[in-house]
């Protein structure tokens, strides 16, 4: 009895002892939450009646720690209770959403050809749907470079730019039609991509990244700076809009114009429903070809390259040839997505070519699901239509994106539909008869 005394007084005492670290550890996470949110959150910029104010705001300074103290000490004290079932959770809802992945892609595919028909499809709906759209693009051709091939890609914004520039100079300076000039476009961002793989053929992990970081920031500082060519910080204006079959959309309804030939009056959503089915056939055919390369050996080349580089070259690939063909593939895709955008907008500047973009995308792929088309696709609609319902938050929804993204590291570190199964896999192993394996028979 006394030995059990003593064992229950030595179990309540170091359960006090690490309830009093747990405090501890708790109040210097809050002390440092103080520190870094008095520059930050204590005092915010007012107009006054002859110049900025400074207005405090000690509440949400005091919220802010306090929220960092209960939330460190639940992390402590109940750690590994929570991690436990957010594992548990995390599992289920894995193996749920990988079984309905190939129910959702039939399912949105629907919803979005008959989107403009909906009671909802306003012309704010239709441009967030563009944006969504051009955001999957852009997040399918990076998962070819990061998902499959498993080469970190930085940079990709230089290719989305490359393929801007390519459509709005060669339609201005020729008077290409932008069906012309969409090819032309992906060619010479692909051709990028190539130029941007040779230097990097012998770089991984974090100097790849770096690299392909400084190649994104030197397009940049190119179209930034060679105005005569590019305008520099002016941009580019008056880039030619995409006809439907030839025929504009004009206010004036005149002969050759799409309300006048269908005798209907004219409105701009028309345009923008027009936009709205060009992106969404090029993110079909950027996932449709994606989807067919991967079954092919090239597809397969670049899973192999993802898992092990030099069981690769062990078996005879030629590693060159496959990292050149995803860095190329990719860029090709980027190179759409950016002549996209810039026959949508009418207007480019370098200012629209940032890595914040380039993070953004990758953000999406890596959220989604390195190699997932489906998950891609999700986190891209999450990021980007997500962010816009919190719009009414003003700086606070950045801050609740940030917490999102938190979540996600803890309990779904891979990702929406974090697979890397190889497209190909055996499933069943081939029998050999033992007459083939004597001595002397292989």
């Amino acid at each position: 009895m006394r030995y059990g005394h003593a064992t229950m007084t030595d179990r309540s005492t170091g359960a006090g002892t690490d309830v009093k670290a747990a405090i501890r550890d708790a109040a210097q996470w809050a002390l440092v939450a103080l520190l870094l949110s008095i520059p930050i959150l204590a005092w915010r910029t007012t107009e006054g009646q002859s110049a900025l104010a400074l207005a405090p705001r000690w509440s949400v300074v005091g919220y802010a720690v306090a929220a960092v103290f209960v939330l460190r000490l639940t992390v402590l004290l109940a750690g590994g209770r929570v991690a436990a079932v957010g594992a548990r959770v995390a599992g289920v809802s894995g193996r749920g959403i990988s079984a309905a992945a190939r129910f959702i892609g039939p399912a949105a595919l629907g919803l979005a050809v008959a989107m403009p028909f909906t009671p909802f499809a306003d012309r704010y709906t239709m441009d967030l749907a563009i944006l969504v759209l051009t955001y999957v693009m852009l997040g399918w051709g990076l998962n070819i470079v990061v998902g499959l091939a498993g080469l970190l890609d930085l940079g990709y914004v230089a290719f989305y730019a490359v393929g801007a520039y390519a459509y709005a100079l060669l339609a201005q300076t020729f008077g290409l039609s932008f069906w012309i000039c969409l090819p032309l476009a992906g060619i010479l961002a692909a051709f990028w991509g190539i130029l941007l793989g040779f230097p990097v053929l012998r770089l991984r992990g974090d100097y790849l990244a770096i690299v392909t970081l400084a190649f994104g920031e030197i397009i940049r500082i190119v179209l930034l700076n060679w105005s005569s060519l590019t305008g520099g910080p002016n941009g580019i204006s008056g880039i030619p809009r995409p006809s439907f079959f030839g025929l504009v959309f004009d206010a004036n309804c005149g002969p050759g114009s799409f309300c006048g030939f269908f005798g209907v009056e004219h409105s701009s959503l028309h345009r923008i429903i027009w936009l709205y089915y060009i992106i969404l056939a090029l993110a079909l055919l950027t996932a449709w070809v994606t989807v067919r390369v991967r079954r092919l050996p090239v597809g397969r080349a670049w899973e192999a390259l993802r898992e092990d580089e030099i069981a690769c070259r062990a078996l005879g690939l030629n590693v060159t040839m496959v990292k050149l063909s995803a860095f190329a593939m990719g860029a090709m895709f980027g190179g759409f997505a950016g002549s996209f955008f810039a026959t949508r907008q009418g207007f480019i500047s370098p200012e629209s070519f940032t890595f914040m973009e380039s993070a953004t995308i990758l953000a999406m792929v890596v959220m989604g699901g390195m190699g997932s088309q489906v998950g891609v696709a999700v986190a891209a609609l999450v990021m980007v239509g997500g962010i816009e319902l919190f719009r009414d938050l003003e700086l606070y929804r950045m801050l609740v994106f940030g917490l999102v993204m938190v979540a996600m590291m803890i309990w779904r570190p891979r990702g929406f539909i974090g697979t890397r199964t190889p497209t190909i896999v055996r499933t069943k192993g081939a029998v050999v008869a033992a007459d083939n394996v004597r001595e002397g028979q292989g």
